[in-house]
Protein backbone atom coordinates (compact mmCIF):
# COMPACT_ATOMS: atom_id res chain seq x y z
CA UNK A 1 0.00 0.00 0.00
CA UNK A 2 1.23 3.32 -1.15
CA UNK A 3 2.45 6.00 1.22
CA UNK A 4 0.17 9.08 1.99
CA UNK A 5 0.65 11.59 -0.91
CA UNK A 6 2.94 14.40 -0.85
CA UNK A 7 1.62 17.70 -1.07
CA UNK A 8 1.12 18.79 -4.68
CA UNK A 9 -0.40 20.76 -7.47
CA UNK A 10 -2.05 18.16 -8.75
CA UNK A 11 -3.60 16.80 -5.31
CA UNK A 12 -4.55 20.15 -4.52
CA UNK A 13 -6.61 20.76 -8.07
CA UNK A 14 -8.14 16.99 -6.86
CA UNK A 15 -9.17 17.67 -3.28
CA UNK A 16 -10.74 21.17 -5.09
CA UNK A 17 -12.46 18.80 -7.99
CA UNK A 18 -13.99 16.84 -5.20
CA UNK A 19 -15.17 19.61 -2.95
CA UNK A 20 -16.88 20.63 -6.24
CA UNK A 21 -18.47 16.95 -6.04
CA UNK A 22 -19.79 17.87 -2.72
CA UNK A 23 -21.10 21.35 -2.99
CA UNK A 24 -19.29 24.12 -1.72
CA UNK A 25 -20.50 24.34 1.63
CA UNK A 26 -20.78 20.64 2.35
CA UNK A 27 -17.77 19.32 4.62
CA UNK A 28 -16.20 15.83 3.49
CA UNK A 29 -17.90 12.72 5.37
CA UNK A 30 -14.98 11.03 6.63
CA UNK A 31 -14.16 7.06 5.30
CA UNK A 32 -14.10 4.63 8.43
CA UNK A 33 -13.57 0.91 8.40
CA UNK A 34 -16.84 -0.08 8.24
CA UNK A 35 -17.07 1.55 5.19
CA UNK A 36 -13.41 0.32 3.81
CA UNK A 37 -14.22 -2.85 4.31
CA UNK A 38 -17.95 -2.84 2.51
CA UNK A 39 -15.86 -0.71 -0.07
CA UNK A 40 -13.15 -3.81 -0.71
CA UNK A 41 -16.04 -5.98 -0.78
CA UNK A 42 -17.02 -4.70 -3.78
CA UNK A 43 -14.20 -2.98 -5.20
CA UNK A 44 -16.06 -3.13 -8.93
CA UNK A 45 -18.41 -0.14 -7.80
CA UNK A 46 -17.01 3.16 -9.05
CA UNK A 47 -20.26 5.13 -7.85
CA UNK A 48 -19.26 3.91 -4.37
CA UNK A 49 -15.42 4.82 -4.78
CA UNK A 50 -16.16 7.68 -5.86
CA UNK A 51 -18.58 9.05 -3.60
CA UNK A 52 -16.61 7.80 -0.72
CA UNK A 53 -13.77 9.04 -2.18
CA UNK A 54 -15.12 12.52 -2.61
CA UNK A 55 -16.36 12.43 1.02
CA UNK A 56 -20.50 12.40 -0.10
CA UNK A 57 -22.93 12.24 2.36
CA UNK A 58 -24.52 8.96 1.15
CA UNK A 59 -27.40 8.97 3.10
CA UNK A 60 -28.40 12.59 2.30
CA UNK A 61 -27.67 12.18 -1.24
CA UNK A 62 -30.16 8.85 -0.71
CA UNK A 63 -32.65 11.19 1.00
CA UNK A 64 -32.44 13.50 -1.76
CA UNK A 65 -32.77 10.57 -4.82
CA UNK A 66 -36.28 9.55 -2.44
CA UNK A 67 -34.64 6.66 -1.87
CA UNK A 68 -33.34 6.88 1.95
CA UNK A 69 -31.79 3.51 3.60
CA UNK A 70 -32.72 2.56 7.14
CA UNK A 71 -28.91 2.92 8.46
CA UNK A 72 -26.94 2.79 11.62
CA UNK A 73 -27.38 2.15 15.38
CA UNK A 74 -30.26 2.87 17.55
CA UNK A 75 -29.16 5.71 20.29
CA UNK A 76 -29.95 2.82 22.80
CA UNK A 77 -27.32 0.74 20.73
CA UNK A 78 -25.07 3.62 20.67
CA UNK A 79 -25.33 5.00 24.80
CA UNK A 80 -24.90 0.90 25.52
CA UNK A 81 -21.75 0.58 23.41
CA UNK A 82 -20.43 3.33 25.14
CA UNK A 83 -21.04 2.21 28.56
CA UNK A 84 -19.70 -1.32 27.87
CA UNK A 85 -16.50 -0.09 26.14
CA UNK A 86 -16.03 2.84 29.01
CA UNK A 87 -16.14 -0.33 31.77
CA UNK A 88 -14.04 -2.45 29.58
CA UNK A 89 -11.10 0.36 29.60
CA UNK A 90 -12.04 1.90 32.92
CA UNK A 91 -9.15 2.24 35.82
CA UNK A 92 -6.81 2.82 33.43
CA UNK A 93 -7.02 -0.21 30.98
CA UNK A 94 -6.26 -2.57 33.48
CA UNK A 95 -9.08 -4.93 32.51
CA UNK A 96 -8.57 -4.72 28.87
CA UNK A 97 -4.50 -5.26 29.32
CA UNK A 98 -5.68 -8.33 31.34
CA UNK A 99 -6.96 -9.68 28.69
CA UNK A 100 -4.99 -8.95 25.90
CA UNK A 101 -2.19 -10.91 28.31
CA UNK A 102 -4.66 -13.99 29.16
CA UNK A 103 -5.87 -14.49 25.39
CA UNK A 104 -2.73 -13.07 23.27
CA UNK A 105 0.37 -12.99 25.12
CA UNK A 106 0.08 -15.86 28.46
CA UNK A 107 3.25 -16.92 28.44
CA UNK A 108 4.79 -12.97 29.05
CA UNK A 109 5.23 -10.73 31.79
CA UNK A 110 1.74 -9.79 33.52
CA UNK A 111 0.74 -5.73 32.55
CA UNK A 112 1.28 -4.83 36.10
CA UNK A 113 -0.86 -1.31 37.14
CA UNK A 114 0.98 0.94 36.08
CA UNK A 115 0.81 0.57 32.19
CA UNK A 116 1.46 3.53 29.59
CA UNK A 117 -2.16 5.09 28.23
CA UNK A 118 -0.41 8.53 26.71
CA UNK A 119 -2.48 11.30 25.45
CA UNK A 120 -3.86 11.12 21.65
CA UNK A 121 -5.13 14.44 21.74
CA UNK A 122 -4.19 16.62 18.71
CA UNK A 123 -5.82 19.34 16.21
CA UNK A 124 -7.42 17.80 13.35
CA UNK A 125 -7.18 13.82 11.61
CA UNK A 126 -3.57 14.61 10.54
CA UNK A 127 -2.47 16.12 13.66
CA UNK A 128 -4.06 13.23 15.54
CA UNK A 129 -2.36 10.26 13.43
CA UNK A 130 0.97 11.56 13.56
CA UNK A 131 0.85 11.83 17.17
CA UNK A 132 -0.29 8.41 17.34
CA UNK A 133 2.94 7.40 14.63
CA UNK A 134 4.85 9.03 17.75
CA UNK A 135 3.01 7.37 20.42
CA UNK A 136 3.59 3.97 18.65
CA UNK A 137 7.08 4.42 18.57
CA UNK A 138 7.62 5.50 22.37
CA UNK A 139 5.50 2.73 22.92
CA UNK A 140 7.71 -0.27 20.99
CA UNK A 141 11.10 1.23 22.84
CA UNK A 142 9.57 1.44 25.99
CA UNK A 143 8.54 -1.91 25.72
CA UNK A 144 12.11 -3.16 24.60
CA UNK A 145 14.19 -1.04 27.64
CA UNK A 146 11.28 -1.74 30.72
CA UNK A 147 9.03 -4.14 29.66
CA UNK A 148 6.09 -1.70 29.70
CA UNK A 149 2.62 -2.21 28.03
CA UNK A 150 0.90 0.35 26.61
CA UNK A 151 -2.77 1.09 25.70
CA UNK A 152 -3.83 3.52 23.04
CA UNK A 153 -7.50 4.34 23.67
CA UNK A 154 -9.23 5.56 19.65
CA UNK A 155 -5.57 6.16 17.97
CA UNK A 156 -5.71 7.70 14.57
CA UNK A 157 -4.30 5.74 11.90
CA UNK A 158 -4.05 6.94 8.01
CA UNK A 159 -4.43 4.89 4.85
CA UNK A 160 -4.33 5.82 1.12
CA UNK A 161 -7.52 4.35 -0.78
CA UNK A 162 -7.17 5.12 -4.12
CA UNK A 163 -5.70 8.24 -4.11
CA UNK A 164 -7.71 9.61 -1.14
CA UNK A 165 -6.22 9.40 2.29
CA UNK A 166 -8.64 7.94 4.62
CA UNK A 167 -8.31 8.15 8.73
CA UNK A 168 -9.61 5.70 10.88
CA UNK A 169 -9.91 5.21 14.44
CA UNK A 170 -9.68 1.92 15.87
CA UNK A 171 -10.96 0.88 19.81
CA UNK A 172 -7.83 0.77 21.22
CA UNK A 173 -4.52 -0.88 20.00
CA UNK A 174 -2.15 -2.53 22.49
CA UNK A 175 2.06 -2.45 22.46
CA UNK A 176 3.12 -5.55 24.20
CA UNK A 177 7.19 -5.21 25.73
CA UNK A 178 8.42 -7.47 22.73
CA UNK A 179 7.31 -5.05 19.91
CA UNK A 180 4.08 -6.33 18.85
CA UNK A 181 1.04 -4.34 18.24
CA UNK A 182 -2.29 -5.75 18.77
CA UNK A 183 -6.01 -4.25 17.99
CA UNK A 184 -8.89 -4.53 20.08
CA UNK A 185 -12.30 -4.62 18.69
CA UNK A 186 -14.98 -3.65 21.82
CA UNK A 187 -18.68 -4.90 20.61
CA UNK A 188 -21.78 -4.26 22.25
CA UNK A 189 -23.33 -8.25 21.04
CA UNK A 190 -22.82 -10.58 23.16
CA UNK A 191 -20.56 -13.60 23.67
CA UNK A 192 -22.79 -16.33 24.92
CA UNK A 193 -20.82 -19.54 26.13
CA UNK A 194 -17.76 -18.42 24.48
CA UNK A 195 -18.93 -17.96 20.87
CA UNK A 196 -20.51 -14.88 19.33
CA UNK A 197 -23.11 -14.15 16.04
CA UNK A 198 -21.06 -15.45 13.49
CA UNK A 199 -22.13 -13.00 10.86
CA UNK A 200 -20.97 -10.19 13.69
CA UNK A 201 -17.90 -11.88 13.65
CA UNK A 202 -17.16 -11.96 10.52
CA UNK A 203 -18.02 -7.83 9.92
CA UNK A 204 -15.84 -7.06 12.94
CA UNK A 205 -13.07 -9.34 11.29
CA UNK A 206 -13.27 -7.43 8.11
CA UNK A 207 -13.22 -4.53 10.39
CA UNK A 208 -9.83 -5.02 12.39
CA UNK A 209 -8.02 -6.29 8.89
CA UNK A 210 -8.36 -2.85 7.54
CA UNK A 211 -6.87 -1.34 10.97
CA UNK A 212 -4.23 -4.03 10.59
CA UNK A 213 -3.76 -2.68 7.35
CA UNK A 214 -3.14 0.88 8.25
CA UNK A 215 -0.46 -0.18 11.51
CA UNK A 216 1.40 -2.11 8.77
CA UNK A 217 2.09 1.43 7.44
CA UNK A 218 3.25 2.85 10.59
CA UNK A 219 5.24 -0.47 11.63
CA UNK A 220 7.15 -0.70 8.75
CA UNK A 221 9.34 2.66 10.17
CA UNK A 222 9.66 1.26 13.58
CA UNK A 223 12.38 -0.75 14.56
CA UNK A 224 10.99 -3.84 15.89
CA UNK A 225 7.54 -3.10 15.61
CA UNK A 226 4.82 -6.08 14.33
CA UNK A 227 1.08 -6.15 13.57
CA UNK A 228 0.00 -8.85 14.95
CA UNK A 229 -2.28 -10.38 12.56
CA UNK A 230 -4.60 -12.15 15.38
CA UNK A 231 -7.13 -9.44 16.57
CA UNK A 232 -8.64 -9.30 20.31
CA UNK A 233 -12.40 -9.25 20.45
CA UNK A 234 -14.19 -8.29 23.56
CA UNK A 235 -17.64 -8.54 23.91
CA UNK A 236 -20.47 -8.84 27.09
CA UNK A 237 -19.85 -12.09 28.40
CA UNK A 238 -23.38 -14.17 28.13
CA UNK A 239 -26.27 -12.08 29.20
CA UNK A 240 -24.10 -9.56 31.92
CA UNK A 241 -22.67 -6.43 31.10
CA UNK A 242 -18.98 -8.40 32.38
CA UNK A 243 -16.17 -8.64 29.64
CA UNK A 244 -15.55 -11.57 27.87
CA UNK A 245 -12.38 -11.91 24.93
CA UNK A 246 -11.76 -14.07 22.09
CA UNK A 247 -8.68 -14.17 19.57
CA UNK A 248 -9.96 -13.26 16.16
CA UNK A 249 -7.45 -14.48 12.93
CA UNK A 250 -7.80 -11.65 10.14
CA UNK A 251 -4.80 -13.16 8.07
CA UNK A 252 -8.03 -13.97 5.22
CA UNK A 253 -9.73 -10.83 6.06
CA UNK A 254 -6.45 -8.55 5.57
CA UNK A 255 -5.33 -10.45 2.39
CA UNK A 256 -8.91 -10.29 0.78
CA UNK A 257 -9.09 -6.51 1.80
CA UNK A 258 -5.57 -5.53 0.82
CA UNK A 259 -6.05 -7.28 -3.00
CA UNK A 260 -9.73 -5.26 -3.56
CA UNK A 261 -8.09 -2.22 -2.01
CA UNK A 262 -5.60 -2.24 -4.33
CA UNK A 263 -7.99 -2.87 -7.01
CA UNK A 264 -10.12 0.02 -6.90
CA UNK A 265 -10.06 2.57 -9.53
CA UNK A 266 -8.36 6.18 -8.93
CA UNK A 267 -10.10 8.78 -7.43
CA UNK A 268 -8.81 11.12 -9.58
CA UNK A 269 -9.63 8.91 -12.51
CA UNK A 270 -12.97 8.76 -12.10
CA UNK A 271 -13.99 12.30 -11.28
CA UNK A 272 -11.97 12.71 -14.66
CA UNK A 273 -14.62 10.64 -16.32
CA UNK A 274 -17.75 12.59 -14.78
CA UNK A 275 -19.21 15.23 -17.61
CA UNK A 276 -18.24 18.76 -16.15
CA UNK A 277 -21.05 20.53 -14.15
CA UNK A 278 -22.17 17.59 -12.95
CA UNK A 279 -21.63 17.00 -8.61
CA UNK A 280 -23.63 15.93 -5.27
CA UNK A 281 -24.58 18.64 -3.76
CA UNK A 282 -27.49 18.27 -1.42
CA UNK A 283 -29.13 21.26 -2.68
CA UNK A 284 -29.64 20.58 -6.26
CA UNK A 285 -33.12 19.34 -7.74
CA UNK A 286 -33.28 15.69 -7.14
CA UNK A 287 -32.97 14.89 -11.33
CA UNK A 288 -29.28 16.58 -11.05
CA UNK A 289 -28.70 14.45 -8.58
CA UNK A 290 -30.04 11.11 -10.00
CA UNK A 291 -28.17 12.47 -13.95
CA UNK A 292 -24.96 12.82 -11.51
CA UNK A 293 -24.91 9.54 -10.18
CA UNK A 294 -26.06 8.01 -13.21
CA UNK A 295 -22.62 9.31 -14.64
CA UNK A 296 -20.65 7.29 -12.50
CA UNK A 297 -20.92 3.11 -12.91
CA UNK A 298 -22.20 0.90 -10.40
CA UNK A 299 -22.06 -2.67 -9.69
CA UNK A 300 -25.34 -3.45 -7.78
CA UNK A 301 -25.16 -6.84 -5.85
CA UNK A 302 -27.67 -8.03 -3.51
CA UNK A 303 -25.43 -7.71 -0.50
CA UNK A 304 -25.52 -3.69 -0.81
CA UNK A 305 -28.56 -3.59 1.10
CA UNK A 306 -26.64 -4.64 4.02
CA UNK A 307 -23.60 -2.12 3.37
CA UNK A 308 -24.48 0.92 1.14
CA UNK A 309 -26.40 3.74 1.90
CA UNK A 310 -27.29 4.28 -2.00
CA UNK A 311 -28.46 0.60 -2.20
CA UNK A 312 -31.73 1.10 -2.52
CA UNK A 313 -31.61 3.68 -5.49
CA UNK A 314 -28.90 1.05 -7.53
CA UNK A 315 -31.45 -1.97 -6.64
CA UNK A 316 -34.50 0.45 -8.45
CA UNK A 317 -32.25 1.19 -11.53
CA UNK A 318 -30.84 -2.15 -11.52
CA UNK A 319 -34.37 -3.64 -11.77
CA UNK A 320 -35.48 -1.20 -14.00
CA UNK A 321 -32.64 -2.36 -16.82
CA UNK A 322 -33.44 -5.78 -16.06
CA UNK A 323 -30.27 -6.64 -15.02
CA UNK A 324 -29.02 -10.07 -13.72
CA UNK A 325 -26.78 -8.33 -11.24
CA UNK A 326 -30.00 -7.89 -8.92
CA UNK A 327 -30.33 -11.22 -8.62
CA UNK A 328 -26.82 -11.92 -6.84
CA UNK A 329 -23.50 -11.99 -7.85
CA UNK A 330 -23.15 -15.55 -8.47
CA UNK A 331 -25.93 -15.97 -10.84
CA UNK A 332 -24.03 -12.93 -12.28
CA UNK A 333 -20.55 -15.09 -12.20
CA UNK A 334 -22.75 -18.01 -14.14
CA UNK A 335 -24.27 -16.57 -16.78
CA UNK A 336 -21.18 -14.74 -18.14
CA UNK A 337 -21.90 -12.25 -21.41
CA UNK A 338 -25.42 -12.51 -20.97
CA UNK A 339 -26.26 -9.53 -18.95
CA UNK A 340 -30.09 -8.94 -18.67
CA UNK A 341 -33.18 -11.20 -17.50
CA UNK A 342 -34.69 -10.85 -20.75
CA UNK A 343 -31.73 -12.19 -22.31
CA UNK A 344 -30.96 -14.83 -20.03
CA UNK A 345 -34.77 -16.39 -20.60
CA UNK A 346 -34.39 -15.78 -24.52
CA UNK A 347 -31.52 -18.12 -24.31
CA UNK A 348 -33.08 -20.66 -22.06
CA UNK A 349 -35.58 -20.90 -25.06
CA UNK A 350 -32.89 -21.33 -27.53
CA UNK A 351 -32.49 -17.93 -29.22
CA UNK A 352 -29.08 -16.98 -27.05
CA UNK A 353 -26.11 -16.35 -28.93
CA UNK A 354 -25.50 -18.88 -31.32
CA UNK A 355 -22.04 -20.64 -29.68
CA UNK A 356 -22.12 -19.22 -26.48
CA UNK A 357 -21.57 -22.29 -24.05
CA UNK A 358 -23.95 -20.66 -22.04
CA UNK A 359 -26.69 -19.94 -23.71
CA UNK A 360 -26.52 -23.43 -24.70
CA UNK A 361 -26.26 -24.74 -21.01
CA UNK A 362 -29.36 -22.83 -20.20
CA UNK A 363 -31.65 -23.83 -23.14
CA UNK A 364 -30.35 -27.75 -22.08
CA UNK A 365 -31.27 -26.70 -18.69
CA UNK A 366 -34.74 -25.48 -19.63
CA UNK A 367 -34.76 -28.48 -21.75
CA UNK A 368 -34.40 -30.99 -18.99
CA UNK A 369 -37.03 -28.96 -16.58
CA UNK A 370 -39.47 -29.26 -18.77
CA UNK A 371 -39.11 -32.82 -19.59
CA UNK A 372 -39.08 -33.79 -15.77
CA UNK A 373 -42.30 -31.58 -14.73
CA UNK A 374 -44.36 -33.49 -18.03
CA UNK A 375 -42.56 -36.94 -16.11
CA UNK A 376 -43.82 -35.32 -12.34
CA UNK A 377 -47.26 -34.61 -14.35
CA UNK A 378 -47.97 -37.81 -15.89
CA UNK A 379 -46.85 -39.53 -12.57
CA UNK A 380 -49.61 -38.10 -10.77
CA UNK A 381 -51.94 -38.39 -13.14
CA UNK A 382 -51.12 -42.15 -13.44
CA UNK A 383 -51.04 -42.64 -9.15
CA UNK A 384 -54.64 -40.64 -9.18
CA UNK A 385 -55.86 -43.58 -11.66
CA UNK A 386 -55.25 -45.99 -9.67
CA UNK A 387 -55.96 -44.58 -6.86
CA UNK A 388 -59.50 -44.16 -7.88
CA UNK A 389 -59.45 -47.53 -9.54
CA UNK A 390 -59.01 -49.24 -6.06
Amino acid sequence: MSSYPPSSAPQTTLRQRLAGLRGPAVPPRPLDARALAALAANPGCGRRALLDGAGVDKTALASALGSPAPFGQSQFAIVRGNSFEAKVKGDGGTELLRLVHAHLAAGSEPPGPGARVPDLSAAGPEGRAARTALALREATAAGREAGAWTLLDHPMLALEVAGSPAYLEPDAVVVHPDGRWTVVEIKSFPMIDGSADAAKVGAAARQAAVYVLALEKTAAKVAGAEVGHTVLLVCPKDFSNLPTASPVDVRRERSVTLRQLERLTRIEELAAALPEGLGFDPAQTAEELAEAVAAVEAAYAPECLAACELAFHCREKARAADQVSALGRSVRGELGALTTVGEALAAATGQGPAGDPTAAALHRAARLRAEALQLAGAARVDGEGCAWHS
